[in-house]
């Protein structure tokens, strides 16, 4: 998985030694542009080579989401700068829907070659092109594409190799086409990019431990929110399987309500909360939106609800791995911890009082309680669970676990905005909640909390019962639990979502964020030692540019699964926190 991820919080795009293998327009959950990802043949690319590499070598610009590619051949050398503007201009943030690429010569007489082949409807259409001056459009996609750039156009056209003999330029727009000057643009564009980028890392609170490693996992959980609505999506891709073989391929490009908190959570670690605000207004909306009713747990980031799931037959999938495809049928499960979590996600903006000036404070009070009621109805109510089982519904420990946390929290924020009503209800339901845990879903012989009531097995999401406080390192079950979840589910040091065959058979990779839960369970616990080996076990897992992906699969630790996945980069930023010695 050799990928870089780059974007602007508008869109993003993932490349591998040169070629925009993956690039959705307008919008995350768009169909692709370029899809070789998915497909070398149909799925279109735009590549920028050396003919006679001998090295390609990629490595962002630090404390950047730009990427620089630097290739070595027989006859020289080059960098290429690759990059989705974002910065601040008029009081607004910058973002448009266009990629820029800069190739700069090193050393000698390097030869280059671009082609440029995009498509429309998920590769079902080539586009016609119109040569201008300057300029290639491309012609019967969804929207116009044009390239802009300042090499021969004829080059471009045929894929002909050149010799780069000087700084030379490129930008792909799409809808509408760039009108200034391409050099002073691009240039202009790349510094202030860069100095955005470093500017928001500068305003970043990182651990004294660890932090090229939290910087990176904060510009990429940076680049999953849709800025224009708030909603932050679980990853970037698309039917890239949990492990080979397994037709566990989804579609993560929507934003899951439970990957939504885990995502806030580590931003409020981290000391941003414009994302948090940014996201509020989108649950808003969802919410209002859908009455009192039940909410998915998932949606589209312009907030629709319809994300039906569909099979792509004509794609040949990544590296020939099907099916392909977009959509998720996710959408039509009840997993009922989402009511919890968002009362989680939205509670600092009541309980932190720099945000006591924040719009609509009585309607985020409300919210709450809209969220506490339709916790309180379904405390009890079997679901699908966090892992998504589509053939069962049981009464989840998870999902009760999330009830506890929630209510818990909107207890507090009763008591802080003199709301006794809410404040009781919130304690009730907290109460019942543990009790159900503890009577129902608790195995004394073994001293662990099981995967739903009734069940022997065990699940990784339940070492969260530490994170979320309702166990603590002076509860002697918070011990025997964490062991007997790590004796059961881990193998080869990486922890497996569960252990029972599922509605697609038994598990062959590790879901990498439960390894990361692990490591901050054992750090909880005080078993520091045992904890910071098994995090910089970790650390050294990721693909050569600090990215994880979903999974990894035990013995040839291949990442694998939709990349890169924020889940991933959350569980890091949290173990980073809960390891690293204090600044003081």
């Amino acid at each position: 998985m050799r990928y870089g991820i780059i974007g602007n919080c508008a869109y993003s795009a993932l490349l591998r030694d040169g070629a925009v293998e993956w690039l959705c327009w307008p919008r995350f959950d768009s169909s692709f542009v370029f899809g070789a990802l998915l497909d070398r043949e149909q799925g279109g690319s735009f590549r920028i080579e050396m003919p006679d590499a001998r090295r390609v070598e990629q490595a962002y610009v630090d404390n950047t989401n730009v990427l620089r590619t630097t290739f070595c051949g027989e006859h020289g050398s080059f960098e290429l700068l690759d990059f989705a503007p974002r910065f601040w201009q008029h009081e607004r943030s910058f973002r448009p829907t266009a990629l820029y690429r800069i190739l700069r010569p090193l050393e000698g007489e390097p030869l280059v070659r671009v082609v440029c082949t995009p498509r429309g409807d998920y590769g079902r259409r080539q586009a016609s092109t119109w040569v201008g001056s300057h300029h290639i459009e491309y012609r019967g996609l969804d929207a116009p594409l044009r390239l802009t750039t300042n090499l021969p156009l004829t080059w471009v056209q045929e894929g002909t190799p050149f010799v780069l003999s000087g700084p030379r330029h490129l930008a792909l727009t799409h809808g509408q086409p760039l009108e200034s000057p391409l050099e002073e643009t691009a240039e202009r564009f790349l510094t202030r990019t860069i100095e955005h980028w470093r500017d928001w890392i500068k305003q970043t609170r990182i651990p004294r431990d660890y932090q090229r490693e939290v910087i990176r996992s904060a510009l990429v959980l940076k680049l999953h929110q849709f800025e224009d609505t708030g909603a932050i999506i679980a990853s970037s891709t698309t039917s890239l399987p949990e492990f080979r073989g397994s037709g566990r391929c989804w579609d993560y490009r929507y934003c899951w309500l439970r990957d939504a908190y885990f995502s806030l959570h580590a931003f409020e670690r981290l000391g941003h909360f414009a994302e948090m605000e940014g996201f509020l207004g989108w649950l808003r909306n969802i919410v209002h939106r859908f009455g009192d009713g039940r909410l998915q747990p998932l949606y589209a980031v312009n907030g629709a609800a319809d994300v039906r799931e569909e099979v792509l037959e004509h794609l040949a999938g990544f590296e020939g791995e099907r099916p392909v495809r977009i959509g998720n049928q996710a959408h039509e499960h009840i997993q009922n911890d989402v009511y919890g979590e968002m009362i989680l996600a939205i509670s600092r903006l009541l309980l932190d009082s720099r945000f006591v000036g924040v719009d609509g404070r009585d309607g985020i009070v409300a919210l709450v309680a809209r969220l506490l009621a339709q916790l309180e109805a379904r405390l009890e109510e079997p679901d699908a669970g966090l892992w998504e089982l589509r053939g069962s519904r049981q009464l989840h420990s998870f999902s009760l676990l999330a009830h506890w946390a929630g209510a818990t929290r909107a207890a507090e924020i009763g008591a802080v905005c003199g709301d006794p009503v809410l404040t009781a209800r919130a304690h009730a339901a907290a109460a019942r909640a543990k009790e159900i845990l503890e009577t129902r879903c608790f195995d004394p012989r073994r001293g662990v909390f099981t995967q739903h009531a009734g069940a022997g097995h065990l699940d990784a999401a339940m070492l969260l019962a530490l994170h979320f406080g309702m166990l603590d390192r002076k509860d002697p079950r918070a011990h025997t639990h964490v062991r007997a979840i790590q004796a059961q589910l881990q193998v080869d040091r990486l922890v497996r979502r569960y252990d029972v065959a599922d509605d697609f058979g038994e598990q062959g990779a590790t879901f990498t964020v439960c390894s990361f839960w692990l490591v901050e369970a054992l750090a909880i616990l005080g078993e520091t030692d045992e904890a910071r080996a098994l995090f910089e076990f970790l650390l050294a897992r990721h693909n050569g540019l600090g990215l994880y992906s979903e999974d990894i699969v035990p013995g040839t630790f291949e990442l694998t699964g939709n990349f890169p996945q924020t889940y991933s980069h959350v569980g890091l930023i949290n173990a980073a926190f809960r390891l690293s010695r204090p600044w003081d």
